[in-house]
Order: structure tokens, then C-alpha cells, then sequence
């Protein structure tokens, strides 16, 4: 974001965020009302653009939930571009607080009796070093839910926040002692020094390492490598996501899908929830 671009918006909402913010209505737990078990394979990609943030993913049992931030004014705003941020819409506002609730009348997880931790994968679009500082106080105050790392040891909660973005947060974070949050690699970090215990994911773009979009037969020598990084990913206690596959609806999509799970990826990235939940549990996922 340039400096004027970050100028304008910080004019524009400052009088706004000088007010308080309400949170949006809880919503109760619709997938344990179901029935049907969460799926730890589903991300929901850029989840504030549904008609209900939060609330439409956790209902089709998903198991990693993506926000992007802005720093603006000392609030985390939710959203994709720096021209269209809304000060009612934040980070407290949409995830944290109606997290913190959830699991309260869940007994302490995400889905009631799911024993898994649900990732909350935050990605910093403003400049990551302050945005991060901000990020790690307001998780701070919600660190009862969180996964921490301290005393050399990760500490699970009902959550996991994972910090992806811009990677100017990389190094506040490695400073910390105590975190309540974990970093986001790339597939250059597969051969690095960090351990799982800083950086547990790796996540990239499909399109620049792979040609295929799910068209005709998966070439062999493509099908090879993605093996082999889920292989290394798993060998250093890492999780693998991909995004920028094929997200419309059809056999392209469903093709692709399918070669990721037989391959290992840990996360299908989708913005179409109902579709990602379908394919899955018909494929016993």
C-alpha cells in the first residue's frame, strides 16, 4: 500500500474508529446441529466476503478459516483492498470475539467433542512488522483459545492463529518468546532452519510451480514433485495449502481436488463452501 493510499484511508475512517464497535450476533454450533463431523481439509479462502463471515464456514464444518487485516488508525480491519474497509468491520469484531464465545459454550473447542484445533490463518496486508505488533496484543488478550509456544514447547488450544502475508512479521515474531501465533511459509522454507514449532505450514500459489488445472491426466513428472514436497513438508511435522487452484465449479476442479488429497495437502483452499463440503464428504474426507 502506498503512502498516500495509506494516508487517504486512515482520513477517511479515522472518526469512525474513534467509536466503539459492536460485535455481530453469536451464532450457535449449526454443524454439530447436523450432525456431520468437521472436515480438516477445508480452508475457506478470504472468508470475510461471505454474507457471514465466520458464521457460514464453521456451518459447512470447516477446519481453517482465513481473515486478511489492515492496520488503520490502531484497528485491525477486515478486508482485501485499502479502498473498501469498513471500521465496523474488524478483526475483534467478526472472528475474535464471536470465537471467544464459541467456544465458550462449546467446553472449550471450536466444534463441540471435535478434539482437533482449528486454524484461524490471519493474512497481514499492511505492512507486516507493526501490523504483526498489533496482531500479538489483540491475540493476547484472547489466549485462553489459542495455541502458544513457550518455554520451548507448543501449548494446543481450541485455535491456532497462523500469520501469513506480508513477510515483514517474520522477524517480531521470531523474537517472542511467548507466541500465540505461527508463521506461514513458502515452499522456500521447506529447506529452512525453522521448525515446525515456528513455522507448521507451508502454503504457496499453485500456478507458479504447477501447470495442470485439472484437465486431462495429472502429467506424471507434476504429480511426482507435489509428492515429494508433501513428503518433505510432513517429514519436518509441517502442513501443506495451496491457493490459487481452479476454484469453478466442474471436473476440472473436482480433478485437481482429488490429486491433492491422494498427494497429502492438508488444506483444499476454496471461496465455494458448500461445493468444498460436497466434494469431501463424498470422498470420505
Amino acid at each position: 500500500m502506498t503512502v498516500r493510499t495509506r494516508r487517504a484511508v486512515v482520513l477517511g475512517l479515522g472518526a469512525a474508529l474513534a467509536g466503539s464497535l459492536a460485535a455481530p450476533a453469536f451464532a450457535e454450533d449449526s454443524d454439530t446441529s447436523r450432525g456431520k463431523p468437521p472436515l480438516r481439509h477445508a480452508h475457506a479462502h478470504n472468508d470475510y466476503e461471505h454474507r457471514h463471515p465466520l458464521t457460514e464456514a464453521l456451518s459447512h464444518g470447516f477446519n481453517s478459516i482465513e481473515p486478511d487485516i489492515w492496520l488503520v488508525g490502531g484497528q485491525l480491519l477486515i478486508g482485501h483492498d485499502a479502498d473498501k474497509l469498513d471500521p465496523r468491520r474488524t478483526l475483534e469484531s467478526l472472528y475474535l470475539q464471536p470465537l471467544w464465545h464459541r467456544v465458550r459454550a462449546n467446553g472449550g473447542r471450536v466444534y463441540r467433542g471435535y478434539d482437533r484445533t482449528v486454524q484461524l490463518l490471519i493474512d497481514i496486508k499492511s505492512p507486516g512488522d507493526p501490523t504483526y505488533r498489533e496482531l500479538a496484543r489483540h491475540l493476547e488478550r484472547y489466549r485462553s483459545m489459542f495455541t502458544r509456544y513457550s518455554d520451548g514447547r507448543v501449548h494446543r488450544g481450541a485455535l491456532t492463529a497462523v500469520v501469513s502475508g506480508d513477510r515483514g512479521a517474520r522477524a517480531p515474531m521470531e523474537r517472542e518468546r511467548v507466541r500465540y501465533a505461527f508463521y506461514d511459509g513458502r515452499l522456500t522454507d521447506l529447506d529452512g532452519r525453522a521448525p515446525a514449532s515456528f513455522c507448521p505450514l507451508i502454503s504457496d500459489d499453485w500456478t507458479k510451480h504447477f501447470g495442470w488445472r485439472g484437465v486431462g491426466p495429472m502429467p506424471a513428472r507434476e504429480r511426482a514433485g507435489l509428492r515429494r514436497i508433501v513428503r518433505q513438508a510432513h517429514a519436518a511435522g509441517r502442513q501443506v495449502r495451496f491457493w490459487a487452484t481452479p476454484d469453478q465449479p466442474g471436473p476440472a476442479r473436482d480433478a485437481l481436488w482429488r490429486e491433492l488429497l491422494a498427494a497429502g495437502v492438508d488444506y483444499l483452499n476454496t471461496d465455494d463452501l458448500a461445493g468444498l463440503e460436497t466434494f469431501l464428504r463424498a470422498h470420505g474426507a
